[in-house]
C-alpha cells in the first residue's frame, strides 16, 4: 500500500505542475487590477465619498450601458472582426426610439429603437461577408452615417421621454429594489456567457476567429456567424441607446459619442483577443467595472479633465500592455 501510494504522488504532482504550466496568467490580470485599484481608491479616496454606498451604486449605473455593449462587442472580436459603429448607432437608436414613442407609444418606440440596431447591424454584417470588405473600413464609414442621421432627423435638437413605462423599464425603474439598468446588463452577462461558452453558436464563434480556412472546412458557415455577431453587435447598442433614453429622461444626438473606445477597452483588458479566437464575457463585465471605477475615482480626487484623460490613457496602455501581449515565438 506504502509503495503504490508512493507511486502514485509524484504522478499527482506532475500532473498537477502540467495544469498550472497551461494557466494563461493574462486572463486573471484583469480581476487582479479590479480588486487591486478598488482597494486604492477606497485607502486614497474614503474622505472623498468613494466607498459610500450611492457612490458605488453609480457606477454600476453608469457602466451599465457599457457593459451591454460589451458583451456584443467580445463576439465581434472573437471572430477576428470589429465594430466601430456603435457609439453612433447608440445614439441614432436613441433618437428613433424617443421620436416613436413621442408619436406612436411604447411599443413603436421599443420596437423601432431595436430595429434599428439590427438593420445597421445587418448592414455591417453583408457588406463584410458579400462584398469582402474589412469591418474596420465597412462600420468606421457607418460610424459617420448613423452620426449623420442623428443629427438629421432631429436637427440637433433633443428629444423628451415623457413615457413613464418606458423609462421605468429602460433605466429610471426598479424591481425588487434593484434598478432595471442593473438588471438589463446582468441579463446581458448571463446570457451572452451561457450562448459564448456552453453553445454550438459560441464554439463556432471561437472557431471562425482562430482559424477561418479551417472552421468554413470544418462545415461552420462562417459567413453567417460573422453576420449574426455584427446583428448582434447593433443590436445590443441600440439597447444600449434605450437605457440611455429611459434614465436621462430623452435623447440626443451626442449619445454614445465616447463610448467606442471605452467599450473596446474593457473588453480587451477584460481578456478578449483583438484579433479573434478568444474571449471572456465575464472579462468584459470586469473591465467595463475597472474603467467605471477609474472614471468616478479621477473625478473625485480632483484631477482636470485634460489630467483625467492622461491618467485614463496611461492605465488603459498599461493594463492592455499586460492582457495582451503575444509570446513572441
Amino acid at each position: 500500500m506504502t509503495s503504490t501510494a508512493e507511486a502514485i504522488a509524484p504522478e499527482q504532482h506532475r500532473s498537477l505542475a502540467l495544469r498550472l504550466r497551461h494557466i494563461d496568467p493574462s486572463t486573471y490580470i484583469v480581476y487582479v487590477g479590479f480588486v487591486l485599484i478598488f482597494a486604492v481608491m477606497a485607502l486614497t479616496l474614503h474622505g472623498d465619498g468613494f466607498l459610500d454606498k450611492q457612490n458605488l451604486l453609480n457606477i454600476l449605473l453608469q457602466t451599465a450601458p457599457i457593459t451591454v455593449m460589451a458583451v456584443g462587442s467580445v463576439f465581434v472580436l472573437s471572430t477576428g472582426e470589429i465594430d466601430l459603429s456603435i457609439g453612433s448607432v447608440v445614439a441614432l437608436s436613441a433618437l428613433v426610439s424617443a421620436v416613436q414613442l413621442r408619436d406612436h407609444g411604447l411599443l413603436a418606440g421599443i420596437s423601432a429603437g431595436l430595429a434599428t440596431g439590427i438593420v445597421v447591424g445587418l448592414v455591417n454584417g453583408l457588406l463584410v461577408t458579400r462584398l469582402r470588405l474589412p469591418s474596420f473600413l465597412v462600420t468606421l464609414g457607418m460610424m459617420g452615417l448613423c452620426a449623420g442621421l442623428s443629427q438629421r432627423i432631429t436637427q440637433l435638437q433633443a428629444v423628451p421621454s415623457i413615457d413613464v413605462s418606458f423609462n421605468g423599464l429602460f433605466g429610471s425603474g426598479s424591481v425588487a429594489g434593484v434598478s432595471t439598468l442593473i438588471l438589463w446588463s446582468a441579463l446581458f452577462v448571463v446570457a451572452g456567457h451561457y450562448i459564448y461558452r456552453h453553445t454550438r453558436t459560441g464554439a463556432h464563434v471561437l472557431a471562425a476567429g482562430d482559424n477561418v480556412r479551417a472552421a468554413r472546412v470544418s462545415g461552420i458557415r462562417v459567413d453567417r456567424i460573422k453576420v449574426g455577431v455584427l446583428v448582434a453587435s447593433g443590436a445590443c447598442a441600440a439597447v444600449a441607446g434605450m437605457l440611455y433614453t429611459g434614465r436621462l429622461h430623452g435623447a440626443t444626438y451626442t449619445l454614445g459619442s465616447s463610448d467606442l473606445l471605452t467599450v473596446i477597452a474593457a473588453v480587451v483588458i477584460g481578456g478578449t483577443r483583438l484579433f479573434g479566437g478568444k474571449g471572456t464575457v465575464f472579462g468584459a463585465l470586469i473591465g467595463s467595472l475597472v474603467l467605471g471605477m477609474l472614471n468616478n475615482g479621477l473625478i473625485l480626487a480632483g484631477l482636470t479633465d485634460a489630467e483625467q484623460q492622461i491618467a485614463r490613457g496611461l492605465i488603459i496602455l498599461i493594463a492592455v500592455a499586460l492582457t495582451l501581449r503575444e509570446d513572441k515565438s
